[in-house]
This record gives structure tokens, sequence and C-alpha cells, in this order.
């Protein structure tokens, strides 16, 4: 079992500045390296997967989108989305991509649970869904047997933005967010919750909080 897992706690940050740092960790960590998961917000983007394709870009207006390293297709960052970057050493943890995917998606299943939100996922479409609609999206990249990118969370936000775009590349693909189901929500206490269940399915053995920046 692995020991700690490190949490940086980021706050609301542009994203392609953190897009290239998690670049950067991962071309240059080395075996012994820990394992991080970034927690952030972003400013309003769009961001296009590596099998994008042009025409699920419907209406971007003044949202910027910015072609990505990571698998799928479009979606959409904003204020009160939940992201959480996981750069892991997949190697060493022993997961395949899939069982990795599995092991996230049920992480956002329990976390939604404890709100008492029943959440599923579908093995056709990565990701969690509530009642049909989306509620949580995944995407990951992994090179030289480690991951980054990872997954986005809707608390409290704009969906607006959602309907200028083809979901993940599903036209019509309805999407939802974690307050529409609860009423009022603190961020924090979410963000801390999805820390203790990642540190849970990922098999580690406590967390900690890592200080400083990601250049």
């Amino acid at each position: 079992m692995p020991g700690t897992l490190g949490f940086r706690e980021l706050g609301r940050m542009a994203y392609e500045p953190v897009w290239h740092a998690m670049q950067r960790f991962t071309n240059e960590r080395g075996n012994a390296a820990d394992d991080e998961v970034w927690l952030v917000e972003h400013p309003p983007v769009f961001t296009q997967g590596q099998a994008g394709k042009a025409e699920h870009l419907l209406l971007p207006g003044d949202i910027p989108v910015v072609k990505v390293d990571r698998g799928g297709q479009v979606t959409y960052h904003g204020p009160g989305q939940l992201v959480a970057y996981l750069l892991l050493d997949v190697r060493k943890l022993g997961f395949g991509v899939r069982e990795l995917v599995t092991r996230m998606e049920t992480c956002l299943i329990e976390l939604l649970a404890s709100y008492g939100v029943q959440a599923v996922a579908k093995p056709d479409a990565p990701g969690v869904y509530v009642d049909g609609a989306k509620i949580a999206s995944l995407g990951l990249r992994i090179r030289h047997g480690c991951s980054f990118h990872g997954l986005a969370l809707n608390v409290d936000m704009d969906l607006e933005p959602f309907r200028r775009i083809n979901p993940c590349g599903y036209a019509g693909l309805a999407m939802t967010q974690l307050r529409d189901h609860t009423g009022s929500i603190e961020f924090a206490e979410v963000s801390a919750r999805l820390r203790a269940q990642l540190v849970k399915h990922l098999d580690y053995a406590e967390q900690t909080t890592l200080t400083g920046g990601i250049d």
C-alpha cells in the first residue's frame, strides 16, 4: 500500500499554466517522486481533447478554447467546478487505466452519496451521472507510466456554457451540479470529502497538504 498522498490546494488559476505545470511535473518526475493531486478552480475555458472534433464546439463565444493532450472530446471548466488533477505513478500503484477510471468514478459516486445524491457511472461514456444528467467528467493522459489530467465535478456553477458545446461529444447531453440536488453547499467541504475519497479508493494510508507553487 502506498503511504501518503499529497494534495495541493491551488485556489482559482488559469487553465494553461496549470496544464503546462502538470506536463513538466510528469516529464521530470523520477521513480522516487511522490504522487500528488492538485485541486483547482478555473476561470471559464473550453478544453478540447485529442479526439475532439470541431463540430462539437457550437458557439464558444467569448470563452477561450484550448486544445489539450488528454483523452476525450470537449468540456467546460469554470468557477464553482471542483477540478482534481491526478499526478500518479500508475505503474507503481499497479492500476490499469480502466481500473483507475473506475476508481475515480467510485470516488465521485461515494462523495455524492454522502450528500444523499444517487449517482451512477456508464460503461460506454466515462463520467458520473445523476438521473441521466452528467455531474462529473473524466479525462486522463498516461505518459511514462504516470497519469495527469483528472476529473471535474460540477458543484455550484453557471451551467450555461455547456449549452455552447456538445459536452464530451454528446449532442444535447444534459448537465447538472451538486447544488441543484442539495441546496446551498460549501465548496471547501466538497473538496475535503473528495480528498478523503481519493485517499480511500487509491489505497493510500493517509493524506497531507503540500505547500509551495507548481512552477
